[in-house]
């Protein structure tokens, strides 16, 4: 991105913000992840070493397939709790260089759980990273405790009471990832009502690689107060208006639906459709590290692409401050701050 399109108007990385769907190893830095392939011998293919994000397609089988291949062999090299606190840190610090005073990271523990000593020593050697780097960055972090859909929902239940345990440590919310043409999400009730009972958010993921029907699968069956991306909403009025109802806020991910292949350009990303429905968004980077762009570049986004004015940015950024699970004095500062960056 030119620095003149940054300064063309109010520069958007000064934008107070909430950065509501970031996925773990996705947080990485590109030269990160090529010292950390060095440290351990792990082979990367051209797509994670060329400098330049992959092209990715994961509309159909053969393209998921490859972006999570992609996507496991970076996690790879996350393999010592130094590398946990190193990613968690940087995160931290590339959020706090777009204005973002908010981060929920979303992470299944369950993927590091074998080179870090079990499920639960993995777990705390998260929350320990993302307490550290919230008191060294001053960022506010938080954590979001995803299931994964391609495994057993007993599985997800595990998780779920594990996420509530730990709940006072900084876990916020409990979600749903992975392909979601995979299984129900009726499937995995049981492990969301574990968590909303606990006192936790949910926040699966749908409506991003099939319709409209797995939106209102997340709130029907598991009852979503957010829905990571949930863009394929736009398909549908009636769904549409539920949302706006029910205040259930969209993580919505526009680099991230097109560079997978959910819209063929940023213009496409249906912004204006959730807009005007008066369905709440909080805009996300989802995984930089396969992307190539992060939280201010999605206003940017909304800002070239659509012609989100500076007034409809700051209150697209207030959106993502309303959703987050933030003590209320932090969402007031926030706020304020907001205003005075249209001041």
């Amino acid at each position: 991105m030119r620095q003149d399109l940054w300064m063309a108007v109010r520069d958007l990385r000064t934008l107070p913000k909430a950065h509501l769907h970031l996925h773990f190893t996705g947080s990485m830095r590109p030269s990160t992840l090529l010292e950390l392939a060095d440290k351990y011998g792990v082979h990367l293919p051209a797509a994670l070493s060329g400098g330049e994000p992959p092209s990715l397609r994961a509309t159909d089988e053969r393209g998921w397939f490859r972006f999570q291949r992609l996507y496991d062999i970076a996690r790879s090299c996350l393999r010592e709790p130094e590398d946990i606190r190193r990613l968690v840190r940087e995160a931290a610090e590339e959020d706090v260089r777009d204005g973002s005073q908010w981060l929920e990271i979303q992470v299944d523990p369950t993927s590091y759980a074998p080179r870090l000593g079990g499920l639960i020593p993995a777990l705390e050697i998260i929350l320990d990273a993302v307490e550290g780097a919230a008191r060294d960055t001053g960022l506010g972090m938080r954590l979001v405790v995803a299931a994964n859909r391609m495994k057993h929902p007993l599985d997800a239940r595990t998780l779920a009471r594990l996420a509530v345990r730990f709940r006072d440590r900084g876990i916020v919310g409990f979600g749903l990832s992975n392909d979601e043409r995979r299984g129900f999400a009726r499937d995995f009730d049981r492990a969301f009502a574990i968590a909303r009972n606990g006192g936790l958010l949910a926040a699966p993921h749908g409506g991003e690689l099939t319709g409209p029907s797995s939106v209102r699968d997340c709130l029907d069956d598991l009852h979503a107060s957010r829905v990571g991306h949930g863009v394929r909403a736009a398909e549908d009025p009636a769904l549409l208006a539920r949302l706006a109802e029910r205040n259930v806020t969209c993580e919505v991910c526009p680099a991230s639906n097109v560079a997978l292949g959910v819209y063929d350009k940023p213009e496409d990303v249906p912004l204006r459709t959730l807009w005007d429905a008066g369905v709440p968004m909080a805009l996300g980077a989802d995984d930089p590290l396969l992307f190539g762009s992060r939280l201010a570049a999605q206003y940017v986004i909304a800002r070239e692409a659509h012609g989100f004015t500076d007034h409809e940015l700051a209150e697209l950024a207030r959106q993502s401050v309303r959703a987050a699970s933030m003590p209320a004095e932090v969402r007031e500062k926030m706020l304020a701050g907001i205003d005075e960056w249209l001041a």
